[in-house]
């Protein structure tokens, strides 16, 4: 059983180098790269500053920037950033302007854009597009046209963030503190929610809009159990999510499966691995306590 398991293993990694020789491949793990590398940024960014609910409104948002983009005939990314840093702009007014109701007015938000996206595909005429694509993924999808689009928004959100790093950090650990040191602390939310729309529009094309909050999440959640710092943070961060992306599009083709699925079931599987490492490790101190505690 265990030489016809591994001789099926050897023949599936076989195919998939041979795959990588194909450029739609190429482009797929291009794509989870970059991807990756933002996601880690961000998403420490989006978890640290407890923001993970704002995240998932603009990324549910952003399908009325979807819907938009077909219906008016434009480019995907133009209009899907548009909207969605639209949604990002009424979200940061919100949450700055009515804190006690900005749960509701996000789930509100939420709900129009989706609500938008719908109406508007429904009302273009002429051949739709798969738009389950667009909800649960499509890496293998993503053309090299589109890589240039990624590198260029993540070269844009890592400059961003290298640059106001410091500010950035006073905001998240201390938001008060930092209106004392005449941090924008206003500007730098706003600018966050800006970059979080930008990024979600990247991620729609490898995971998909459902999922998108689950990539931006779960990497930073990890890390930040293992890390000291928050430059510390946001590198694990990236690297975890590219560690998650490229394992479950491996995955996916290895056993035909939606690789947007696939990449949040791994990523999923290690934070339960992480999570129970943690609790082990948290065990065996309190028995090395105890331990030490008898002995005197």
């Amino acid at each position: 059983m265990g030489s016809l398991i591994g001789f099926w293993a050897g023949t599936r990694t076989k195919d998939m180098i041979e795959a990588l020789q194909l450029e739609f491949m190429r482009n797929a793990l291009a794509a989870g790269i970059l991807v990756s590398t933002v996601c880690g940024v961000i998403g420490t960014l989006v978890v640290v500053n407890r923001i993970v609910f704002l995240a998932g409104g603009i990324a549910h948002a952003a399908y009325g920037g979807i819907g938009l983009a077909f219906f008016m005939g434009w480019p995907y990314a133009a209009g899907t950033t548009g909207f969605s840093l639209l949604a990002a702009g009424a979200m940061a007014a919100v949450t700055l302007k009515a804190k006690h109701r900005a749960d509701a007015m996000v789930g509100v938000i939420w709900a129009v854009g989706m609500a938008v996206g719908v109406v508007l595909l429904d009302l273009t005429p002429g051949y739709h597009v798969d738009l389950m694509s667009y909800l649960f993924g499509s890496i293998l999808a993503v053309p090299a046209s589109d890589l240039w689009q990624m590198g260029g928004i993540g070269a844009v959100v890592i400059l961003v963030v290298t640059w106001y790093y410091n500010d950035f950090l006073a905001m998240s650990y201390d938001d008060e503190f930092a209106r004392l040191r005449n941090v924008p602390v206003t500007f730098l939310y706003c600018l966050l929610l800006g970059m979080i729309a930008v990024t979600v529009v990247m991620i729609i094309r490898v995971v998909g809009l459902i999922l998108v909050i689950a990539l931006l999440t779960i990497p930073p959640f990890i890390a930040e159990k293992f890390t000291r710092s928050l430059r510390a943070m946001m590198v694990a961060s990236s690297i975890l999510s590219c560690l998650f992306t490229l394992s479950g599009l491996w995955l996916s083709y290895l056993l035909n499966l939606t690789s947007g699925a696939t990449i949040i079931l791994v990523a999923a599987a290690g934070f339960i691995l992480s999570h129970l490492w943690g609790r082990l490790r948290a065990m065996g101190s309190i028995h090395q306590i105890q331990g030490t505690g008898s002995s005197e």
